[in-house]
């Protein structure tokens, strides 16, 4: 009886370790658009931001050693750098002390802020020992543009933002196609004012809760 006891003991252990395991942010899904260079985050389904971001300038793929981004699904695995200043360099994961200025010329560290991405398909397996993050770059005049290593890059106010938005297990979809079009009552409406030549500005619609303070330049 005392066996079958802490069997049970056990097994419930186990159980609800593994729930433990797989609980995290299943509120947010982000969307890299490949061919547009630009994410799309939705809270609950309903489009709450935009960004422009950099991909792999090697291409798409999960070969180590390639410097390609990898398609599919993968799942924010760590958040590295809560609370750094803006241009915060890191090395190995780590502060160094260092602040990076916006397009400083000749320099391309990793900054600010890092999630760390694990993939859930067989077409990104090696994501996570690959070290492909969504992270932030001095180089921020080559948004728009394939230039990384691997990783997808972002502006330093940009990442500080998502990386404030999403929690660990929150889903990563990087793709060929875009991202789902928002309809009139899903927020991302565009100001009234025509773009200029930066881009639009575009902001989560009034009606979305929580995140109206969240806003982006394309």
């Amino acid at each position: 009886m005392r066996r079958n006891s802490l069997l049970g003991a056990g097994i419930a252990t186990a159980l609800s370790f593994g729930l433990g395991a797989c609980a995290g942010d299943r509120a947010h899904v982000v969307h890299v658009c490949v061919p547009e260079q630009r994410m799309t985050v939705f809270e609950h389904g309903h489009p709450i931001a935009r960004y422009p971001v950099s991909t792999s300038k090697f291409g798409l793929g999960d070969v180590p050693g390639s410097n390609c981004t990898p398609l599919g699904k993968m799942a924010v695995a760590q958040k590295i750098g809560a609370g750094a200043p803006l241009g915060m360099k890191f090395k190995s994961r780590q502060p160094t002390g260092e602040i990076v200025p916006v397009n400083a010329p000749g320099r391309d560290p990793i900054v600010t802020r890092i999630l760390w991405l694990r993939g859930l398909e067989e077409g990104n397996a090696n994501a996570f020992e690959r070290m492909i993050y969504i992270h932030g770059t001095p180089e921020e005049a080559r948004m728009g543009t394939p230039a990384s290593y691997g990783c997808i890059r972002m502006r330093s106010r940009d990442i500080t933002q998502l990386f404030d938005t999403l929690g660990k297990g929150a889903r990563v979809v990087v793709s060929n196609a875009p991202a789902p079009l928002p309809t009139a009552d899903q927020g991302l409406a565009a100001n009234s004012s025509a773009p200029d030549a930066a881009g639009d500005q575009t902001r989560a619609n009034s009606t979305t809760p929580v995140r109206t303070a969240v806003s982006i330049r394309d």
